[in-house]
């Protein structure tokens, strides 16, 4: 099914050709991560259980979870997170080539992420119905990312502009859903998201190479669940 476009043209500005953002309301992974309120982000060089990774994140209270191209033979544990925990919404991100975005929707990823505005990756997404939460950081490059089809946009890295920047952003950008990223732990969490952030992200304040090589899941547990409550 083909998600509904996150923006849509204003008539009145059709010959300037500018788009001006809606909300989205076709259900589907970037609205587990709205509810969640959060996504976490996994990085390690080795991943040695997948589903164990993934069922600890998910019993914290995390649903969204991005595995990343920066980890080796990412598809296998995309693959093997799909197959193994149904309740998770497994993505993908540091996507920035076409190539990268066709392999991680072939491995099973319910969404892709890029760092910044990559439009081969949003022409990918959109053929292939899966919803994008493209990079951006400024208001233009927020557009850009509406234009090249982003379900969602993500703000990084968000600790450099700070919650305030998310309050200016949603005055002129109201219907885009905003999501947090680069810096967030349990101290800033809530104060992006009471500036305006649809959701924010967690990635070494909940789960750490270290942990995961140790498969100290029950610590991964415990940090998502503080994490999460620290949204509360």
């Amino acid at each position: 099914m083909t998600p509904t476009p996150p923006f849509a043209a204003d008539p009145a500005d059709s010959d300037a050709g500018l788009v001006l953002p809606v909300t989205m309301r076709q259900p589907g992974p970037i609205d587990a991560i709205g509810r969640d309120r959060a996504v976490v982000v996994v990085r390690a060089d080795d991943i040695p259980d997948t589903a164990a990774l993934v069922n600890a994140l998910v019993e914290g209270g995390i649903h969204g979870i991005e595995f990343t191209f920066t980890t080796p033979d990412v598809e296998r544990h995309v693959r093997a997170a799909v197959a193994a925990v149904p309740d998770a919404e497994i993505g993908v991100g540091t996507v920035l080539t076409r190539d990268q975005a066709r392999s991680a929707i072939d491995a099973g990823a319910g969404f892709l992420v890029t760092p910044g505005v990559v439009a081969g990756v949003g022409a990918v997404a959109a053929e292939a119905g899966i919803p994008l939460a493209m990079g951006a950081f400024t208001p233009s490059e927020v557009i850009a990312a509406l234009e090249h089809g982003a379900t969602a946009v993500k703000i990084f890295p968000a600790e450099t502009c700070g919650p305030r920047f998310f309050a200016h952003l949603r005055g002129p950008l109201p219907g885009v859903r905003l999501i947090a990223s680069g810096g967030i732990d349990e101290s800033n969490a809530r104060a992006f998201l009471e500036a305006g952030a649809y959701a924010v992200t967690a990635g070494s304040s909940v789960v750490t190479p270290s942990l995961i090589a140790a498969r100290d899941w029950a610590g991964i547990t415990r940090r998502a669940r503080a994490f999460m409550a620290a949204l509360a």
